[in-house]
């Protein structure tokens, strides 16, 4: 018998191929073990998944959505050796995947193909578990294919902060709020209220731009591990099939309810300049942050492909998400310039906050008789409302410079109700004009409708309540933003490469309606919008794609909204009607190669962006350290982002080894009293692993990283900070005589050239002691350690345009868990 191994890595066009045997994993080992060894492809502690360098935003199942578009919902729950290939590719949009014409909308994902062998039976996966302090663990998952049928349930509860999905499983979380006029509320704790400390959990993370989405924002340290402590209750199910020869639907429904509660202490340096009425020199903030929240969500996914004739189709996908929040937050809160205490403050934060999200996208696309020749029209609606309840109270005390110090009280109820609508119809007509040349004609009508209504009430102590309304802090608000685009674009395909050029003329319409006020302004925007495309495919698997496109970004209404929000009495934010919105560039370059002689990949990305008119801070500081923040328009932001994968697959002991490098620079301004303040941020990181299924018995594993990062500000340059984050991880598995099993893996940590109290080492070593039952091993009795050493800590470091941060959160530390798990495994039936 002659057996040839497939190569582990293969470049077909624009996807790379791993093949799953080539990279072996633990028995019943979970897909997320099986990524974190391919060439390229990063997983950190948390399950978040990058590719190339890239966030891998969808993750498939022989090709189909499975639970919705949450990438740990597969990665997590799925077992690694039903796997066959994983597949890796930017994605585009279904009406541009259908006329063959690249818009420039593109997902980075991954598609899980199957085993053919493994496409009829059942699996999953079932255990209980029980350890010290009160930690415990249930697991239920069930999986019915049969061959294109797919039935799965699954369901969990714990508290060891394992949640097996993510929020970007919830459309909401970014298409109403950071669209065009969109009614996001910026960084805010879940619910929709920006408070003072975490944020319900999560690290701080307040990007540059007074909410824009682009700022220099870069963690470090901490994004790669849970902070807090998450108890997690949670269950779905998962449909697909073919239903008759015209129709195919995929549906699912997810519900979960988690409580985390976080400890955070924050030292901020802030960016300041010295005026008559402002402190001399950078501002010293430390707090100390205590929050809980409590979350109930469900979500529902449907996709529903229907033959309408042989050249006529129709795709329906609609999708519902609701969220409940209850979030409480204790913060104390001390800010001084040198020597000089200028406030302090002892808040408590209460909200309560729903959010709804319905959308449906509806694509009907038409084949011509004639080869090439489409007609599709894309009509997508979304509705999101979110609204709340909060209860601000705070003691805020403010010293003179002799340190006399005054105090005052606040004591509000806010109420907060932001809906908005998205309707966007999208027409594209492609014409062939010979074998190689093809002409795409498009238009697109978009109409965005958002409000903002904010009322901040005071305490009363007359009537006992909070009837007493605020006029300085309460405003109704509404914008709406259409857009009208239209243009052409024609691609050139010949045997090796493909090219393609277009321009859109682009006319927006930004209306804003105070209605508090009554005053109502409108602005009209008019811009040609160029793009270009350009791949390359060359000989030994080489391939080269190239990509520059342009786009409007409008800002939200909560930007525009005129009114101070004081959530925070001593960070204050403004709105600003007077946004313009900001026009972006991106170019976007990849290099591919796989030597199938040599089992040798290289993978190269570069990226940049230049922002004109880019919404940036504004900020201020009062003579008593109160810090107020406002968008405004500015140019010279720009950023370039590179990787570089280099992998090599050993015949000796099959060794996978991958050498990564990344690095980073970005350029911006903001404007701290009302002098401009520029800021360089660059980062170098440089990465190796080794992973190896040594023999049947042993396997292992070796990532190390080192980055050094550095960041410098115009405007006071004895706040320009450089420092290193190194870790390294190892894990093994080795299989005893007598069905035993030992697994060990050890994450370390050092953070060096941070503020003092911020610079540690870090030792995570989990050990894990495992009893494999029955013939087939199906069973497993383990007894597994967390935190052997007890040195688990989480320390992050937050660069933006203004400031500085460093951020220490509590971290699950040491439990023993004694638990039994089952892996049903039965195929063929």
């Amino acid at each position: 018998m002659v057996q040839q191994e497939r190569a582990p890595v293969s470049v077909q066009g624009d996807t790379v191929a791993f093949s799953a045997k080539a990279f072996k994993t633990q028995p019943n080992a979970a897909v997320e073990s099986l990524l974190k060894k391919l060439p390229g492809v990063e997983v950190d502690r948390d399950g978040n998944i990058k590719a190339h360098g890239q966030d891998v935003q969808r993750v498939l199942v022989d090709g189909k959505p499975f639970f919705g578009d949450d990438p740990k919902m597969a990665t997590r729950n799925l077992p690694a050796d039903i796997i066959d290939q994983v597949q890796l590719y930017n994605q585009r949009g279904d009406q541009s995947a259908f006329s063959g014409i690249n818009d420039g909308t593109q997902q980075k994902t991954l598609n899980l193909v199957t085993k053919r062998d493994k496409r009829k039976g059942y699996f999953g996966q079932n255990g209980v578990g029980a350890g010290t302090d009160g930690r415990y663990q249930a697991r239920l998952g069930l999986n019915r294919f049969n061959n294109g049928r797919q039935l799965s349930a699954i369901g969990q509860a714990n508290n060891l902060n394992q949640t097996g999905f993510g929020d970007n499983g919830s459309p909401a979380a970014g298409d109403a709020s950071s669209g065009p006029g969109g009614s996001g509320l910026g960084v805010a704790l879940p619910g929709g209220f920006e408070g003072p400390g975490s944020g319900g959990g999560g690290p701080v993370r307040i990007a540059s731009g007074g909410g824009s989405r682009q700022g220099l924002s870069s963690g470090s340290g901490g994004a790669n591990q849970a902070i807090g402590i998450t108890e997690a209750l949670s269950g779905g199910l998962n449909y697909r099939d073919a239903w008759g020869k015209r129709a195919e639907v995929a549906t699912s429904y997810f519900t979960s309810r988690s409580t985390i509660r976080n400890s955070q202490q924050i030292r901020r340096e802030n960016v300041a300049t010295g005026t008559t009425t402002q402190p001399d020199g950078s501002l010293l903030t430390q707090q100390q942050a205590d929050s809980r929240n409590r979350v109930l969500s469900q979500r529902f996914n449907l996709r529903l492909d229907y033959k309408l004739d042989s050249l006529t189709s129709l795709r329906f996908t609609p999708s519902l998400w609701w969220r409940q929040s209850n979030s409480l937050n204790l913060s104390q809160q001390q800010t001084s310039v040198g020597e000089r205490q200028l406030n302090q403050s002892l808040s408590r934060y209460d909200a309560d906050a729903n959010t709804l999200w319905g959308g449906g996208n509806t694509l009907l696309m038409r084949r011509f008789k004639k080869l090439g020749r489409t007609l599709s029209a894309n009509l997508n609606t979304v509705l999101n409302n979110q609204d709340g309840d909060a209860l601000n109270q705070a003691t805020n005390t403010f010293f003179a410079p002799d340190g006399t110090p005054t105090a005052n009280q606040l004591n509000q109820r806010i109420g907060q109700d932001n809906p908005a609508r998205t309707q966007t119809l999208n027409v594209s007509y492609t014409e062939p004009l010979s074998l190689q040349h093809k002409l795409e004609l498009h238009y697109n009508l978009a109409d965005t409708h958002s409000s903002a209504d904010r009322q901040v009430r005071d305490f009363d102590e007359t009537t006992g309540g909070y009837t007493r309304l605020n006029p300085a802090l309460s405003n109704r608000f509404s914008s709406n933003f259409r857009t009208h685009r239209a243009g052409l674009t024609l691609q050139t395909k010949r045997l090796r490469y493909t090219y393609g050029l277009g321009l859109d003329a682009h006319q927006a319409d930004l209306r804003v309606n105070n209605q508090t006020a009554d005053v109502a302004l409108t602005r009209r925007y008019q811009q040609l919008l160029p793009n270009a495309l350009f791949s390359y495919n060359g000989s030994q698997s080489r391939t080269v794609r190239l990509n520059y496109r342009t786009r409007l970004q409008a800002p939200t209404a909560v930007q525009l909204q005129p009114v101070a929000d004081n959530t925070n009495p001593l960070s204050v934010r403004l709105g600003n009607p007077d946004l313009r919105p900001e026009y972006i560039h991106t170019l976007s370059g990849t290099y591919t190669q796989f030597n199938d002689v040599n089992n040798r990949s290289v993978f190269a990305s570069l990226n940049g962006s230049k922002v004109q008119d880019r919404i940036v801070s504004a900020t201020s500081f009062s003579a008593r350290g109160v810090q107020t923040t406002r968008p405004v328009n500015a140019d010279g932001y720009a950023t370039l982002n590179g990787f570089v994968s280099w992998g090599q697959r050993l015949a000796w002991h099959k060794l996978n080894l991958n050498l990564t490098t990344n690095g980073n620079l970005t350029r911006s301004r903001s404007f701290v009293s009302d002098q401009a303040n520029n800021t360089r941020s660059w980062n170098l990181g440089q990465g190796v692993s080794l992973n190896s299924a040594f023999n049947d018995h042993l396997e292992l594993g070796l990532r190390a990283n080192a980055t050094y990062q550095r960041a410098t500000y115009s405007l006071l340059p004895q706040q320009n900070t450089s420092y290193w984050t190194q870790t390294l991880e190892t894990d093994l598995f080795y299989q005893l005589p007598g069905n035993w099993a030992i697994s060990s893996d050890l994450w370390l940590t050092r953070y060096a050239g941070r503020s003092a109290g911020f610079n540690q080492s870090v030792a995570l070593w989990n050990l894990a002691l495992t009893r494999q039952l029955f013939k087939a091993k199906q069973g497993e009795l383990k007894l597994q350690a967390y935190d052997l050493l007890k040195q688990n800590r989480s320390v992050v470091r937050n660069v933006t345009d203004t400031y500085l941060e460093d951020v220490r959160s509590n971290v699950l530390t040491r439990y023993f868990l004694l638990s039994f798990t089952y892996n049903l495994r039965q195929f063929g039936k």
